[in-house]
């Protein structure tokens, strides 16, 4: 996928609003490098899972990723021998805990969420390596005592060490002779040594080590011989106890290595998981739909939204931000003088293959024009992506080869070129790549050059996308490109909307329209001078003396429009109903076919079969089967139950 139209359409905030919904660094990993596909079969696939998410977190389903860590590094260092420390055995640990979880989170699913279901086959519950982990260190990531008898014996001979240090200490400054000497009557601990801050003139009354004297000079902290040789045992016992700790350690991180590979596996599974829960909490949040992905071309987005936008005005509301920013499209105000502007996206309706092929919109300044051609590209992106989309249910979005676009003001400065030249040198890039799978986004096509001019080369550009067969929306001020539909049936105007009563533009596109100036009424509104406005008419109508053809035609145009929306509409309906239809017949047949086997399944059954005994929710065995009577005799817990087959499951 083109990264130049990317980087315009500004996925890239798409991409971090999307990361904000992962729960761990795996998914949100996933979530910041993910591309658009061009293979139709995994972008379905990846919908449906997205799709099927949301209805597991609309069930209250969610799926337990508390625990989650990025451990595919230390897993690979235990596999070649590594020794892994207690913290770093901890976050494994935890991540074994979430697998376990996750193992067990399949089970729970509803049994129509299949794709979700078939993910999950592949993880593994490591159970008893997150436990043996778990018995031996604790949440701080100190091993335990209980983890091996040596260490816990060396841990007693410290303790009774201590202890005795303790009180050799304590018998130490009951003696009156000492505390005369010490500058205060309190021992002290410099490092593993228990010192006693005695006076520097009174430094041979001690027998001992000193350890460290006081900035002053004036005292000096002597571990007492008496104490010393308690604390040459105690580095003796500390390095044995050092010594079985990282024996401990490389024993648990042993375990690690020895489940390295299926570990890894599920841990690709399971950021794919997170990765998709983070699209189905997106898409919740904002009300997406899933987009029916076609192969024919057609594109329909029906109430579509820029999602970028949304987010802005939802963050707008969330700090409850007064005004509105700059920039930004919002609804318009509702009626009376204190109402307020409501911080809403306008939503769209944009459609393309279906009878024409390339769309030209007119329209004023801020009307709207560049955010329709962008919320159309990211939302072809975002399907891309196995995305839900913020359009109405039923959209159709195509797979594009290439989404290639031309937006906005890029003048180059390493390369002195002028606006007109860096669009002209983007174009003709556009058109060494733009195919009959391609959709190609231009923005203010034929402006900045003289008019006439300008709208020739524009007419030269429209004509070579037709001929390509390119899926194109383009953008214009210029008057004679309004034109350019009405004598191609492959292309079709639409326009923004613009309220001449408050001088305001609505954001509402109208397929089917070409936008007018609005200049003259415009300006009869903002109290021009009578005759100045109607030496401009007497100007305009010398200009164009065929204004009323082009109006007739645009009638026609419209009403061939409404006609033509009508019947999509209906054709969407019926095509819905179909689907809903199909979806029914193939329930009933996958009904009917498991039933088919539990039946058989029943009529097969022998004495000691293991079987599931619905009445009592536990496995139990067969005694005896009556199969006139349609019943079985279970042996379940201490007792033996006769049951109908219809209560009878498989134990698996």
């Amino acid at each position: 996928m083109d990264t130049h139209t990317l980087g315009l359409l500004e996925f890239d905030k798409v991409r971090e609003l999307l990361a904000g919904y992962a729960a761990s660094s795996l998914g949100r990993d996933l979530c910041r490098a993910v591309e658009p596909s061009t293979n139709v079969e995994k972008i379905r696939s990846e919908i449906t899972l997205v799709s099927e998410m949301v209805a597991a977190l609309d069930q209250n389903q969610p799926p337990p990723l508390s625990g989650l860590h990025d451990v595919r590094l230390l897993v690979k260092r235990a596999a070649i021998g590594t020794m892994l420390s207690a913290e770093q055995l901890l976050q494994v640990a935890e991540t074994l805990a979430c697998t376990g979880n996750v193992f067990r989170y399949r089970m729970r699913l509803s049994q129509n969420l299949e794709a979700l279901i078939e993910l999950l086959a592949g993880i593994e519950d490591f159970g008893p390596v997150s436990r043996s982990i778990g018995g031996c260190i604790d949440g701080r990531g100190h091993v335990l005592d209980v983890a091996s008898r040596d260490l816990s014996a060396v841990r007693q001979k410290l303790f009774e060490l201590d202890e005795k240090v303790k009180n050799e200490v304590k018998r130490l400054l009951r003696d009156p002779e000492l505390r005369k000497i010490l500058s205060y009557p309190n021992a002290t601990v410099n490092g593993d040594h228990y010192v006693l801050p005695v006076a520097v003139n009174h430094r041979h009354k001690v027998e001992g080590i000193v350890h460290r004297v006081s900035g002053t000079g004036e005292t000096v902290f002597v571990e007492p011989a008496s104490i010393a040789h308690l604390s040459a045992e105690r580095v003796t016992l500390k390095a044995e106890e050092d010594r079985e700790v990282k024996r401990i350690l490389r024993r648990l991180s042993g375990e690690v290595g020895r489940i390295a590979k299926p570990l890894s596996y599920s841990l690709e599974i399971i950021a794919r998981l997170d990765f998709i829960t983070a699209r189905a909490r997106y898409a919740r949040e904002f009300d997406m739909h899933p987009p029916d992905v076609t192969t024919d071309g057609r594109l329909w987005l029906r109430n579509a939204r820029h999602p970028v936008l949304l987010n802005i005005f939802r963050t707008a509301e969330q700090k409850s931000e007064q005004g509105n920013k700059p920039g930004l499209i919002v609804a318009p105000p509702t009626a009376g003088p204190a109402a307020k502007p409501l911080k809403q996206v306008v939503p769209i309706e944009v459609r393309l293959g279906l009878g024409f092929n390339l769309l030209i919109i007119t329209g004023p300044n801020t009307g709207g024009k560049t955010v329709t051609l962008k919320t159309v590209g990211l939302l072809a992106v975002m399907a891309q992506c196995g995305m839900h989309i913020p359009a109405a249910a039923g959209s159709m979005v195509p797979v594009f080869s290439h989404i290639l676009s031309d937006i906005g003001d890029e003048q180059s400065l390493e390369q002195s070129l002028s606006t007109f030249s860096s669009h002209i040198t983007r174009i003709a890039d556009i058109l060494k790549t733009a195919d009959e799978n391609s959709l190609v986004l231009l923005d203010e096509l034929g402006a900045g050059t003289d008019p006439t001019e300008g709208a020739a080369l524009g007419r030269a550009i429209l004509d070579a996308l037709d001929q390509r067969g390119v899926r194109a929306i383009v953008t214009t001020h210029l008057g004679d490109l309004k034109t350019y539909a009405f004598n191609n049936p492959r292309a079709e105007n639409g326009a923004v909307e613009f309220d001449i009563e408050t001088l305001r533009p609505t954001y509402r596109l109208h397929i089917g329209q070409f936008g007018m100036s609005n200049a003259l009424r415009i300006a009869r509104r903002l109290k021009l001078p009578k005759e100045l406005l109607q030496r401009a008419h007497r100007y305009l109508k010398r200009k164009k003396g065929k204004t009323g053809e082009l109006a007739r035609l645009q009638e026609l145009r419209e009403d061939a429009e409404k006609a033509r929306q009508a019947a999509l509409a209906a054709q969407h309906e019926a095509d819905q109903q179909k689907a809903e239809y199909e979806r029914k017949m193939k329930q009933a047949e996958r009904e009917k076919a498991e039933q088919e086997e539990l039946n058989a399944l029943r009529a097969a059954l022998k004495p000691n079969a293991a079987v599931r005994v619905s009445r009592f929710d536990s496995v139990g065995k067969v005694v005896k089967v009556n199969a006139a009577k349609q019943t079985v005799l279970v042996s379940v817990g201490l007792g033996q139950w006769e049951v109908p087959f219809d209560e009878i499951f498989p134990a698996g």
